[in-house]
């Protein structure tokens, strides 16, 4: 690893500039803090966080639709563990679990199906969030759905596409840039070409990396040749879970089920086709089409700076409630509720985080 680090400083040095690159990914932002990489670079490379926590970029309206949803006689909401915090305008999904809601927890959405199937008499409601590594086993689960006859099963779709709203953050101007560390897991199903408009149209280079220290540090020297050579390109770091096509069974059962639709990012605002909605022949399996639920757009607390954290403009340890009146016992703010939320991730391993970049 002291060879990746010395490659990465004699490139630096080379560069004779600052360089800013973004990691997408929650998961690496953790990886990256646990292992302490922002101490081990040299100065000028600086690491800002994206947008790749599916949990802190959901809504606060879809976050209180869900809500309304529970509390609706006959309904039983289920969702992943890591969604029950995330807080809305007034309250979270916990909150309204002890409210009475009839909330369970599941580890994927064929337990919602299984929890379907042996309440015949009540709606099943799975709440459909994160990005394209868990929109094709809600996909599948659909099909399954419809295979057996199960009625009573349907979802309420958050889904989010990551390259979007990279395109949305490149065009808002909002942040400068150098290269983008992309996420593995999503890659894993998307593979490199969605992701081709970043090199081709902004000229910004661009790498998949794996998730331990020496992965993340071959990236980021990965993006520095790319740049001190004038280059930009897709490359895969990640190359022994990630192929050029993804997984193209898992992309198809996607888009057997869903097709593009603008979505609601929080602290983003809303992006042109970076959510999913279901296709017209799955759309019986929207919850929307049975309940017409009218929820208002919520506001974040005005101190909360989880917006510009998303979009790279700060790190979580620039918000005025960041380890304060913002922690992971009691959040304000959706990025300090997920183990993979920036702020969660910065107040955890604060003892090695970096205080700017």
């Amino acid at each position: 690893m002291q060879d990746l680090v010395n490659k990465i400083r004699v490139l630096a040095a080379a560069l004779g500039r600052p360089v800013r690159l973004m990691e997408v990914c929650g998961t690496h932002t953790v990886a990256i803090l646990r292992h302490g990489i922002r101490n081990l670079l040299p100065e000028g490379i600086g690491l800002l966080s994206g947008p790749g926590c599916p949990v802190c970029v959901t809504s606060i309206k879809d976050v209180d639709t869900a809500i309304a949803l529970s509390q609706l006689e006959g309904v039983v909401l289920a969702t992943f563990g890591d969604m029950m915090r995330v807080p809305g305008d007034k309250k979270s999904l916990l909150d309204a679990k002890a409210e009475g809601g009839d909330i369970r927890v599941v580890y994927s959405p064929l337990d919602a199906l299984k929890l379907a199937e042996e309440n015949s008499a009540k709606k099943v409601v799975f709440f459909a969030t994160g990005f394209e590594t868990t929109s094709p086993l809600v996909a599948g689960t659909i099909l399954e759905a419809e295979t057996k006859g199960i009625d009573n099963f349907f979802i309420y779709c958050v889904h989010k596409t990551v390259p979007p709203a990279l395109k949305a953050l490149l065009d808002s101007g909002d942040v400068t840039v150098d290269g983008f560390i992309l996420p593995g897991h999503v890659s894993t199903v998307i593979g490199v070409r969605p992701y081709g408009f970043i090199a081709t149209e902004y000229g910004k280079p661009c790498v998949i990396t794996g998730f331990d220290a020496g992965d993340i540090l071959s990236g980021i020297l990965m993006l520095l040749s790319q740049i001190s050579s004038g280059r930009s390109g897709v490359e895969i770091q990640y190359a022994k879970v990630v192929r050029q096509e993804g997984n193209p069974r898992a992309v198809s059962v996607m888009e057997e089920c869903f097709e593009p639709a603008d979505a609601q990012w929080r602290g983003i605002g809303r992006i042109s086709g970076s959510g999913l909605r279901l296709r017209r022949q799955y759309m019986h399996r929207d919850i929307l089409t049975v309940f017409d639920i009218e929820v208002t757009e919520g506001s974040e607390p005005g101190a909360c700076s989880c917006g510009e954290v998303l979009k790279g403009i700060k790190l979580p340890s620039d918000c005025p409630l960041f380890g304060k009146a913002c922690t992971p016992e009691r959040p304000v703010g959706a990025c300090m509720v997920s183990s993979e939320g920036s702020c969660a991730a910065y107040y955890r391993y604060k003892a090695v985080a970096e205080s700017g970049v």
